[in-house]
């Protein structure tokens, strides 16, 4: 397969006064949420560190194929991070699928059970599912994640709970409704019932105080943690003011992991199902429970980044800027609530759209309509039906068009690794949720050379804020070269860029960059060269190559 050909050329530059000082005194590349690489994993698929903690809850019916829980824990990722998979891959933050305590029953879908191995079907929002493993595992995952610069996303559900099974009863009519059925024609009928059949909605409009559920009332006396989780409560509502209705238990469950563990940010599931309000309430906890766990544990902090909210609007497009389109109503989720949102449209525009085209219109959106705002772009997810390259043919232009184009790049656990989306007997979105194949990353040479290509693309992203985060600006058309420029506070960071080039000798017109003597090193071929009469000259196997100015 071809690799995508590329000329990388980045420069950090400084203002006057920065010139004359070390490198150690001048200012540390700002770690910008805008400009992020965020490695999206399905916790139970990725790494089984703990095969103790497989089986709970007597979870023990015949699935449907990649229905059940496979092992993957806390443990594995925490193991991977250890391991530097995710630091040579580029990536600065990881989101993993939910950890709270599932359902313990199954759904049944015509092919055998299903069981909330995915993490959407909550059960108890208080409690880790012991097949994700325990709060000491978390507690030890965001630690060791800080250590290596790493950020850690958890994903909020407040929109429902999971469905109802012999083993799970339905939760009290004040808090849930069971029907209607969403028809998504209008913004009502897109917030006021249920997703789908068999999935309990939560009255999130509601302002009436509610008592706890009978069923977690059971369940925290049986655990011994009753007195502990209503004294919480208490306290909780007596500073918020808040009536105890159904959301605000929630957001108080939920902002527990920011103050407990120091969690980073938020992924939010099905954002559109819920009234706009109750995001920028969510927010507001958010922001003070971040603020309470960075006053209490001031050694933990990785910088001053706000916690950070990603939202889930499905089919939003960055094209439509702030707003999402009901057909009767548009809501502006970014008003107080979300910093950016995940963006479906990028998966087309990168299949349709030549590069400039698709890199000016993203920094045109980022700088203009969304500026100080950001937006996720992927090319595979758990959920879409319709990836980029289900068959994984384009794994090399997969890399060269999420980590080159301007907003927030999310990696989707196997991409860098070719994982297939496509697997034979299953049902669904089962076929995009295989178990990350490792083995063919430890053993299968072409496999290595696709996770390479990923690896030196990531890396520089993650050390160029400007790569995701800057304004684009063509140099020239043929070859094909770009800068992308950010500044923020005293840090300023130039990032060239040149695709479509030859393999073997590749001449370049550096003169609007570089000036004659300056010395490029080439992080793909190892190889350096300087800069002569405005131009550079690099000689390399490879049709692909990344320059920074020679320390």
């Amino acid at each position: 397969m071809k690799y995508v050909l590329i000329i990388i050329v980045f420069l950090s530059f400084f203002n006057c006064e920065n010139r004359n000082k070390t490198s150690k005194e001048r200012e540390k590349t700002p770690f910008v949420w805008e400009a992020a690489n965020i490695y999206f994993l399905l916790t139970d698929r990725f790494n089984n560190g703990d095969p103790s903690n497989d089986i709970n809850f007597n979870r023990t019916r015949q699935t449907g194929k990649l229905r059940g829980f496979k092992g993957g824990d806390l443990k594995g990722i925490t193991q991977k991070i250890e391991a530097g998979y995710f630091t040579n891959l580029g990536v600065n933050a990881i989101w993993m699928t939910p950890i709270v305590e599932q359902i313990h029953g199954g759904t049944d879908e015509g092919t055998g059970a299903t069981y909330g191995f995915h993490g959407y079907w909550t059960k108890d929002w208080t409690a880790i599912d012991p097949n994700f493993g325990t709060k000491e595992d978390l507690k030890n995952l965001v630690q060791v994640a800080h250590k290596h610069g790493i950020r850690i996303l958890l994903d909020a559900v407040i929109n429902h709970t999971g469905p109802v099974t012999e083993k799970d009863p339905v939760w009290p009519s004040n808090w849930v409704r069971t029907e209607p059925n969403c028809t998504y024609d209008s913004y009502q009928n897109t917030i006021t019932c249920t997703l789908v059949e068999n999935l309990p909605d939560i009255k999130t409009e509601s302002n009436d105080a509610v008592e706890l559920p009978p069923q977690l009332i059971k369940k925290w006396k049986s655990e011994g943690r009753y007195e502990q989780e209503i004294a919480e409560l208490d306290t909780f509502f007596k500073r918020t003011g808040y009536p105890r209705a159904p959301r605000f238990y929630i957001m108080k469950w939920l902002t527990d992991y920011i103050t407990e563990f120091g969690i980073d940010g938020y992924r939010v599931d099905t954002v559109k199902h819920v009234e706009e309000y109750v995001w920028q309430e969510f927010k507001t906890q958010c922001d003070y429970a971040f603020a309470a766990y960075k006053k209490q544990n001031p050694d933990n902090i990785l910088d001053d980044n706000n916690f950070y909210l990603m939202g889930e609007v499905y089919n939003y497009g960055i094209s439509t800027g702030k707003y999402f389109d009901f057909g009767d109503k548009k809501v502006d989720y970014f008003d107080n609530a979300f910093q950016s949102l995940i963006n479906f449209q990028f998966k087309w525009n990168a299949s349709q759209q030549d590069y400039e085209t698709l890199f000016t219109s993203y920094s045109n959106y980022l700088n203009n309509d969304l500026e100080g705002f950001g937006t996720v772009n992927y090319l595979s997810s758990h959920d879409d039906g319709q990836p980029f390259d289900a068959a994984r043919n384009k794994p090399f232009e997969t890399a060269t068009k999420l980590l080159l184009s301007p907003g927030t790049s999310q990696i989707y656990y196997g991409d860098e690794s070719a994982r297939s989306l496509i697997i034979e007997g299953t049902v669904g979105d089962a076929t995009l949720r295989s178990k990350m194949n490792w083995t063919a990353i430890d053993k299968d040479s072409h496999t290595k050379g696709i996770l390479r290509h990923w690896q030196k693309l990531g890396q520089f992203r993650a050390n160029h804020p400007a790569v995701g985060a800057g304004t684009h600006q063509m140099i020239s058309k043929t070859p094909y070269v770009f800068s992308r420029r950010f500044s923020e506070d005293n840090f300023n960071d130039l990032v060239v860029i040149g695709l479509e080039l030859p393999q073997g000798k590749k001449v370049l017109d550096v003169s609007q960059v570089f000036k004659d003597g300056d010395i490029l090193f080439d992080a793909y071929s190892g190889k350096t060269a300087t800069v002569n009469k405005g131009v550079i000259t690099f000689d390399t196997k490879f049709n692909l190559v990344l320059l920074e100015k020679a320390k």
